[in-house]
């Protein structure tokens, strides 16, 4: 018998996207699969969307409003496969993805490989998309995984990855506090209790790329707190595997490329990441503003051209987005379907 997969899908004001994110996980082509959508209390019509959907295959529920990590927990619950596939509600998954990385597996190996695959991001139009590489890309043991994300700023989107359900029972659940970076603290977990990453080229998840209201966005003190936390498990993670000079520079690395989501405006956070940094014999530099915007700093302050540096490539993203926008729609009305998904 083949192993069923569960793909699970929270889902938040998703009523536009909810849709396609479910016939991309119907319309995987491996067989033995189920789907559980859970509507985390949309004050839209995402929930009524998903439940057109509904089928013996798919199961749609709805649960008051407590974020995307207690509603993947809730899936979780519900979920009766022996592998997991996380997929956000406005993402797709192409259509071989968890065929092939259940495919790269050989009869009778270890349920502790952690399976991994590219992500893409577009906008509306799959067709331009175009699979993300990077030192992640790669069979990794989960130290090596963590030092290039720590040391060079990587990261796999939340739904690259295929966990078998031993390897989502030794991590736990979802972190229910972490309102930013959920998804990077929750697989680093799952990391710590697997033999290593096995990467599947060729296929994957695109990643849709809309406006910062997504959970990966750091704007308020809350999420910002949240980021402090996750930052603080993730170093304790790679140290509880390896507390060597290469991860103390990787940590280092990783606390200075975050530095600048605190500084100036959160003190506190300021002061204990350079703790941070001191328990490691090491000291945070000033962040560094892009050339395009450190002009601004003596003229303007270290706010005003931080929020110019945050903001002003944002603008520029949502006219992209919104050119993308209105080809996509000029091609759904010629073709009087929507486009099926290709990435390369």
């Amino acid at each position: 018998m083949k192993p069923l997969v569960s793909i699970l899908i929270p889902a938040y004001n998703a009523e536009q996207w909810v849709a396609d994110a479910v016939h991309s996980a119907t319309g995987q082509t491996w067989p033995h699969k189920e789907i559980i959508v859970v509507d985390d209390g949309s004050r839209d019509g995402t929930f009524a969307a998903a439940q057109r959907l509904a089928s013996p295959q798919v199961k749609v529920v709805t649960v008051p409003n407590q974020g995307a990590a207690s509603a993947r927990n809730h899936a979780l619950q519900l979920s009766q496969g022996d592998y997991i596939q996380f997929l956000d509600a406005d993402d797709l998954l192409a259509p071989d993805k968890i065929e092939k990385q259940l495919g790269a597996l050989r009869e009778g190996e270890s349920r502790r490989i952690l399976l991994s695959s590219a992500w893409s991001p577009f906008y509306f139009r799959t067709r331009k998309a175009r699979y993300v590489q990077s030192l992640l890309c790669q069979d990794l043991s989960p130290v090596e995984w963590l030092l290039a994300k720590l040391g060079h700023n990587l990261h796999m989107q939340t739904a690259t990855w295929l966990t078998s359900r031993e390897l989502a029972e030794a991590a736990g659940p979802w972190d229910t506090r972490l309102l930013s970076d959920d998804d990077g603290e929750y697989f680093a977990r799952v990391l710590l209790q697997s033999e290593g990453t096995r990467f599947v080229p060729n296929t994957g998840v695109l990643y849709r790329v809309t406006t910062t209201s997504r959970l990966s966005y750091v704007g308020d003190d809350r999420k910002k707190n949240a980021l402090l936390l996750s930052m603080k498990l993730h170093l304790q993670y790679i140290r509880s595997l390896e507390d060597s000079a290469r991860v103390r520079r990787a940590c280092l690395a990783y606390l200075q490329t975050w530095y600048l989501s605190f500084y100036p405006e959160r003190p506190d956070i300021v002061a204990e990441l350079q703790s941070m940094a001191g328990l490691m014999n090491q000291h945070l530099e000033e962040p560094r503003l892009r050339w395009k915007y450190a002009w601004m700093k003596p003229i303007l302050g270290w706010k005003a051209a931080k929020w110019s540096q945050a903001v002003l490539p944002q603008l520029k993203a949502s006219f992209i987005r919104q050119c993308d926008k209105t080809l996509y729609q000029l091609e759904t009305a010629r073709r009087g379907t929507t486009p099926q998904i290709g990435i390369s």
